[in-house]
């Protein structure tokens, strides 16, 4: 079996308990070796996914009797868009465990494959019951993406309505869902909503999981130039920000006063992002991030 290589310095003890607990079901080389290929996996799910899907199959020839291993390729193959076979392995590993936590992620395979009508009739299935209360916002980010795929512009914003929405208290996916929630209203054309509402998903933002400053920049038309591009618009002073970027705001005309905002599709969730990473933060800790994305 070809094995791609692995920094000495990963040991396997990187896992969370759980998944060590694992695999303990197999033979302590054994379970090392795939122990070592899950953290590759984890390492490079965000910055290489493709790799990170490289490593997951060779866990998976070594040990796909184990449920972490087969979530951790399922995660790699949604990363890499390889979304039949990511909805396979997520399958596999819900028969394995009985568990209902990864309806969302397997909901947004769904959309992946161009099927937002099966996404909704899993988003009123009774696993979404069995969700907690993060796995249920996430599920919820997943059907307003699909109302969106479907045209249903309006249907979205609706359901993403919630006392989720409403409450002031910040949960990991509270930037995610207010992020959401005002691409959905900027879709609609409800533009003064949906500034509110980015603003709002800036505010709750501490992990920098969206991009809301720049979509508020966008629509009070704030224009960011590069200090190091020589083609750049610089003000008539030549100042530029010390952080090596330039902003631009002073210099507006009744037309920049009013930018229109494109809609953006939401993630995973962004979603996913989004989506990912989003959908990820309704997931076990093999992935992450149940806010993309989703998509």
């Amino acid at each position: 079996m070809r094995r791609l290589p692995i920094p000495e310095e990963v040991t396997g003890y990187e896992l969370d308990a759980d998944v060590r607990q694992e695999l303990k079901s197999l033979p302590k080389t054994l379970a090392d070796d795939v122990a070592r290929n899950l953290v590759m996996v984890a390492q490079l799910l965000d910055e290489d996914p493709e790799k990170a899907y490289a490593y997951a199959k060779i866990a998976l020839r070594l040990a796909s009797r184990i449920p972490s291993v087969r979530e951790a390729v399922g995660f790699a193959s949604y990363a890499t868009e390889r979304y039949t076979e990511a909805l396979a392995e997520f399958r596999a590993a819900r028969r394995m465990t009985g568990s209902a936590e990864l309806w969302p992620v397997m909901a947004d395979c769904e959309r992946g494959l161009g099927r937002p009508e099966k996404t909704l009739a899993m988003a009123g299935a009774p696993e979404v019951q069995k969700l907690d209360r993060a796995g249920q916002v996430e599920m919820r980010l997943v059907a307003a993406g699909a109302r969106r795929d479907m045209g249903q512009a309006d249907a979205a914003v609706v359901t993403l309505q919630g006392p989720e929405l409403a409450s002031t208290a910040v949960h990991p996916w509270t930037a995610r869902l207010r992020y959401a929630y005002a691409d959905a209203l900027l879709a609609v054309g409800r533009e003064d909503e949906a500034r509110d509402w980015f603003a709002k998903a800036l505010e709750a933002d501490t992990a920098g999981t969206t991009n809301a400053s720049d979509r508020l920049a966008e629509l009070d038309g704030v224009e960011f130039i590069d200090a190091l591009d020589p083609e750049a618009e610089t003000e008539e002073d030549g100042s530029v920000d010390g952080t090596g970027a330039g902003v631009s705001g002073a210099e507006t005309s009744d037309s920049d006063s009013d930018p229109e905002a494109g809609a953006g599709r939401e993630a995973e969730a962004g979603d996913d992002a989004d989506a990912a990473d989003a959908v990820t933060d309704a997931v076990p800790a093999a992935a992450a991030q149940e806010d993309d994305a989703a998509k």
